[in-house]
């Protein structure tokens, strides 16, 4: 570890060779992360000025949109800059502070992808209460908690980090994720117990009570009739596919980024880039092109001549 002006610098060791190709690097990452804040954008604009849109589901998907943006800007900037230079360093705080926007917004969107999940039950299994249940109330409170709980999670386990004695100053990874725990010396048993407490909290708890719901929806549409069963599953299946994709992402980053491999750097930069590359492109694609009104509005804002 470099120690200047008691500042404390590691160095990103997931990055392949850069010498011959980084500039080639460089324009792919660039592109890529206007692609995401441009799609996520575009599409967080059409549910803010278009009325009907105007519903808790598409409020839902807006901020989970929104946390795309967070996320993705929460990395790019530094990973472009890395791309750029002759060693990747980054300062031991403002790891943290990557580690900590990584975490907490990743971690909402569970929480985001629950309440999606409950506004669906209630609009196809009660829709008749579904006006008097979903109010503005409702949504702002889900919203809340959804950005809320992570957040104070997270911070638990960033200060803590914070006070930990470090012992390696390479980090391998492309960014500051779970992969910390590797630098330190010992990593304290109270890291590890609010590690699991929130792996409990943050993760499983939301994802058993997604299923649940779904599984409800399901049985319920099932012996109903053909309308409800089209109804369930044009609303439900791109929340469920954002879902397994994130899940899967997820899954890796919990279990095989925290585990000693033998990866060579060039598989382990690519799966880290799934990462940051799939899940905030995949989210604007699903919902732009499967949620029926979004398409509507997104066409004819992208061909008005031809789409009207």
């Amino acid at each position: 570890m470099d120690d200047d002006a008691n500042v404390t610098y590691i160095t990103l060791g997931g990055h392949v060779e850069l010498n011959k190709y980084r500039y080639v690097y460089f324009f792919i990452m660039f592109i890529v992360y206007i692609l995401i804040i441009c799609s996520n954008s575009i599409i967080v604009y059409l549910i803010w000025v278009h009325q009907n849109l105007h519903e808790p589901m598409y409020i839902f998907i807006a901020a989970l949109l929104l946390n795309s943006v967070v996320y993705s800007t929460n990395i790019y900037p530094k990973l472009l800059i890395d791309f750029l230079s002759e060693k990747q360093v980054i300062s031991y705080s403002a790891c943290l502070f990557q580690f900590y926007i990584f975490y907490s917004f990743g971690s909402s969107e569970f929480f985001l992808l629950s309440a999606m999940a409950y506004d669906r039950y209630v609009s196809i299994c009660k829709p008749l209460q579904y006006h008097n249940i979903m109010r503005k109330t409702t949504v702002g409170i889900f919203l809340l908690f959804a950005w809320l709980v992570p957040a104070c999670h997270v911070a638990v386990l960033t200060i803590l980090s914070a006070e930990t004695k470090l012992c390696d100053s390479t980090l391998k990874g492309i960014f500051c994720n779970n992969s910390i725990y590797k630098l330190q010396c010992v990593t304290p048993i109270v890291i590890t117990i609010h590690g699991v407490v929130s792996l409990i909290d943050l993760s499983i708890l939301p994802m058993l009570f997604i299923i649940f719901t779904y599984t409800k929806i399901f049985i319920i549409t099932y012996r109903s009739c053909k309308e409800v069963r089209k109804k369930a599953a044009e609303t439900c299946l791109p929340h469920l596919l954002v879902l397994i994709s994130f899940s899967i992402l997820s899954a890796y980053d919990t279990s095989i980024a925290r585990v000693e491999s033998n990866f060579p750097k060039t598989a382990r930069l690519i799966m880290m880039l799934q990462i940051i590359l799939y899940h905030p492109l995949f989210n604007p694609l699903i919902y732009g092109l499967k949620m029926k009104e979004i398409s509507k509005h997104l066409k004819r804002l992208l061909c008005p001549a031809k789409c009207i």
